[in-house]
């Protein structure tokens, strides 16, 4: 059964990244960390953030915003140790509430938050703030993506630029990150069966993914994406704190 629910959970967390650009981690490491240790969970989807990007920079390398993605990863770069610092040295259990609050917070945040920061042009000030934060998440939970969705929000990027930018970002990002959990031992041959039972669930969902990218425009499906972010959150905290 482990097996089965890392082909399915692999599916769906490929698709919802493929579809609007973020958000693999966000499904991925609460649900797999319900079957499978956090130190394992991490390091698996980022290699399967790694093989997402890949592939869409490759498609649609002519959609990104390479400015915004160069300062968005210099930045990252300087919070990923802080981020393995957490991962590694934090308790187990805080972690997991950790995150399934930081996915509440940020539901609630697409949900009802109101932006009203509109950037024209990159901001120095804000561009350090998100990328800096993104490196500390994805170090600590893989999830860089919330402060990335925030400063795409700000400068109104389209749906399929926000998706393409955002691949840009992470695949150097995911490279990085992954090569400091090789050199904590955290990418392990484990990590990598776990990575090939993905494979055949990732790579149809990648380009199903792009084709209902390409078909957005109807923001109630974002909706009902937020309420099920919200669930995953509020039940991974319950889940660590009840220890079930």
């Amino acid at each position: 059964m482990l097996l089965f629910y890392i082909f399915i959970i692999s599916f769906v967390a490929t698709l919802m990244r493929s579809t609007f650009g973020f958000g693999e981690s966000l499904v991925a490491v609460p649900l797999l960390s319900l079957f499978l240790p956090i130190a394992i969970a991490v390091p698996l989807s980022v290699l399967i953030s790694i093989l997402i990007a890949s592939v869409v920079v490759i498609q649609d390398h002519h959609k990104i915003h390479f400015n915004s993605a160069k300062w968005l990863i210099i930045y990252a770069v300087l919070g990923i140790p802080i981020g393995l610092l957490i991962l590694i040295y934090g308790n187990e259990q805080w972690v997991k509430i950790g995150l399934g609050a930081i996915i509440i917070l940020y539901a609630l945040y697409a949900l009802i938050g109101k932006n009203s920061i509109v950037l024209d042009t990159d901001s120095k000030f804000w561009v350090f703030s998100c990328g800096f934060l993104s490196g500390i998440l994805g170090g600590a939970y893989g999830i860089n993506g919330p402060p990335l969705v925030v400063y795409g929000n700000m400068r109104k990027w389209s749906a399929q630029h926000f998706r393409a930018t955002l691949q840009a970002y992470f695949l150097p990002v995911s490279l990085i990150g992954t090569l400091g959990y090789a050199v904590k031992g955290l990418v392990t041959i484990t990590v990598f069966e776990y990575f090939l039972i993905a494979l055949p669930a990732a790579i149809p969902a990648i380009y199903l993914g792009r084709h209902l990218n390409l078909k957005l425009g109807d923001g109630t499906f974002f909706k009902y994406v937020y309420l099920l972010l919200m669930f995953i959150g509020a039940f991974l905290v319950v889940a660590s704190i009840y220890h079930f």
